[in-house]
């Protein structure tokens, strides 16, 4: 079955026999199993009983579970925690069983983290998806994120202006389970039909914005100058270590001098995606990365991080961060 929009759940949702929920955005992902759970009540699935396997035995006693009739034959609804998203040889077989042979009066729910590509292609999460609706807990990207936080708001019966809308967004980056807890803030601040106004946006809502490296790396690669800088300023304020930081630029421009290589050799993108591990918003950002900066300022970027990492290690003087920050900022100009 194709995968099913997440925000559209509501405990009226009619619910199939089988539902799957995974993702990395950790608030969609509680959400959906809270409106779930919801639909469950509402439409009759009293009795619930949930899982957290972790042996063959564990699995044993679900099977054992689902195919169980209670005394009073009441709707059941089964819930099945993964937490690390492996179930193990047991776990997938245990979960093709199932998938493939649904029991009645029973609504099993799965509930999965972020899953890796080979986890995603693995058998039993192909049969759970061909027997069952999939919802993805995709993460909210930072375009995503204004026109997020204005449905949220619409939601709340409250507007807002389009700066206010800007700093809100910024402000929350990278932490939406702080961007619904500021918008549940106004909503109590506020009456219904209410437009949030700068002031009131600065006055509201907390700098909650939570940086990684990931945004930071597709931040200078897209030439995102004034973002970079941002990001840079928040990892510092995090108290982030300059050392994983370098690695992942270090091996970031190695990959940018590597599609060059590629590229030159008259090879397509397409074709070196898997080799270079161009993953997601790399696929476009790289190339355009590549093109933009050159080989010749690539190289020097990569021994500019040689540098910096001699700093670290105290084998040459100098600010780690400064020198870091000076490499990441040339690269977005």
């Amino acid at each position: 079955m194709p995968v099913q929009n997440i925000e559209t759940l509501t405990p009226d949702t009619p619910l199939p026999p089988l539902c799957v929920i995974h993702g990395e955005e950790d608030l969609l992902r509680v959400e959906a199993l809270d409106t779930l759970r919801a639909a469950a009540k509402k439409q009759g699935y009293l009795n619930r009983e949930s899982y957290t396997p972790e042996t063959a035995a564990d699995w044993d006693e679900i099977l054992s579970s689902a195919n169980s009739i209670g005394l009073f034959a009441d709707l059941k609804l089964l819930e099945i925690h993964i937490p690390n998203g492996k179930p193990g040889k047991a776990g997938g077989d245990a979960l093709q069983k199932l998938a493939e042979n649904l029991p009645a009066d029973t609504v099993t729910l799965v509930l999965l983290p972020k899953l890796e590509k080979a986890q995603t292609q693995a058998k039993w999460f192909a049969a759970l998806a061909k027997h069952g609706s999939v919802y993805e807990a995709k993460a909210v990207s930072v375009h995503a994120l204004p026109a997020w936080i204005r449905g949220r708001l619409k939601a709340q019966n409250l507007d807002i202006e389009a700066d206010a809308l800007a700093l809100f967004a910024e402000r929350v980056e990278g932490n939406l389970l702080a961007a619904k807890q500021e918008i549940d803030k106004l909503a109590l601040l506020y009456p219904p039909g209410h437009t949030v106004g700068m002031a009131e946006a600065e006055q509201a809502v907390a700098n909650v914005a939570r940086f990684d490296v990931f945004q930071l790396s597709a931040a200078w690669m897209g030439g995102d100058a004034a973002r970079t800088v941002r990001l840079l300023e928040g990892l510092a304020a995090e108290g982030e270590e300059p050392v994983l930081l370098l690695w992942a630029l270090a091996e970031d421009i190695r990959t940018l001098i590597r599609l060059t290589a590629a590229l030159k050799q008259g090879q397509s993108v397409q074709s070196v995606r898997s080799s270079l591990r161009l993953w997601g918003d790399k696929q476009t950002l790289a190339p355009q990365a590549a093109r933009r900066i050159g080989i010749t300022r690539l190289i020097a970027a990569l021994q500019e991080c040689a540098r910096t990492d001699r700093i670290i290690k105290g084998a040459e003087t100098g600010d780690a961060w400064a020198a870091f920050r000076q490499t990441v900022c040339a690269l977005a100009a």
